[in-house]
């Protein structure tokens, strides 16, 4: 399959917008999402899916705080969706390429961060000289380096993904290919694992227990041990709530033995 001049064009532009929309609005703000659009702009939305999930599985409970660059896996998303189709070597194939985008990403987004102070010096000199209008042009411009930032490059691949793309996956060796299916496989595990380590595991460790039971042994569907596990937490919010409900009421009751036993003692005084 090749690649149309008109998907690389939407393509490109859905990698300008990535970065901007995750820094404002968050409408499409993780891989999943962009692997989702990335697959219908290819004609294949089920290899979009599966690449934006897997990558979904490597950022869970990782975001940006002040100002600190991550692997941008929604670009990543971009290029494993194309190379997926492209070269139908499967989509663990297609993660391990789209991996290193992500970490790439991270260089390119210093530079774009440091690109934009310049435009940010312009809006606070604009600012103090009481002009508005220029002031807004700059932070206009400010967007641009951070779009360019992610759809040069993206541009860069997708115009040699044609003929370049597939003469070098003719060229890698076996070996290496099936390390990047092996890689692939794992980074998700790792994503998960990063999760579990910030969060109350050992608290909820025997819903884990279940969910790994009902995946592994009792072959239950994804969807299913997610609404196992909503079921779970539904009954876990439950019980906090009867916790604090009761709570009150054993305190009102403290408070009236009390009042009673000060008004015994006062009555025993006179």
């Amino acid at each position: 399959m090749t690649i149309a001049w008109w998907q690389i064009l939407l393509l490109t532009c859905l990698a300008f917008w990535v970065i901007i929309d995750q820094l404002t609005v968050s409408i499409l703000n993780n891989p999943l999402a962009i692997g989702m659009v990335s697959g219908i702009i290819m004609g294949d939305i089920t290899t979009g899916l599966a690449v934006g999930s897997t990558l979904q599985l490597m950022v869970l409970g990782v975001s940006t705080y002040g100002g600190a660059s991550m692997p941008d896996f929604m670009t990543g998303a971009i290029v494993g969706t194309v190379y997926a189709v492209l070269s139908g070597k499967g989509i663990q194939f297609a993660i391990g390429l789209a991996v290193p985008v992500g970490l790439l990403m991270v260089q390119l987004d210093v530079l774009a961060r440091f690109i934009n102070t310049i435009f940010q010096h312009r809006m606070d000199k604009f600012i103090k000289e009481n002009n508005p209008d220029s002031a807004a042009r700059n932070a206009l411009w400010g967007t641009f380096s951070w779009g360019l930032s992610r759809a040069i490059p993206v541009f860069i691949l997708l115009i040699v993904g044609n003929d370049v793309v597939r003469m070098i996956l003719r060229v890698i060796p076996t070996w290496l290919t099936n390390g990047l299916k092996v890689s692939g496989g794992i980074l998700p595990v790792v994503g998960i694992a990063i999760l579990l380590r910030y969060l109350p595991t050992k608290r909820f460790i025997s819903y884990l227990a279940i969910g790994f039971i009902a995946a592994s042994y009792m072959k239950i569907p994804m969807l299913g041990v997610a609404l196992l596990g909503a079921a779970l937490a539904y009954i876990h919010y439950q019980r906090e709530v009867a916790k604090l409900e009761e709570k009150p009421a054993t305190t009102n009751t403290n408070n009236t033995e009390s009042e009673e036993y000060e008004n015994d003692e006062g009555e025993y005084e006179n």
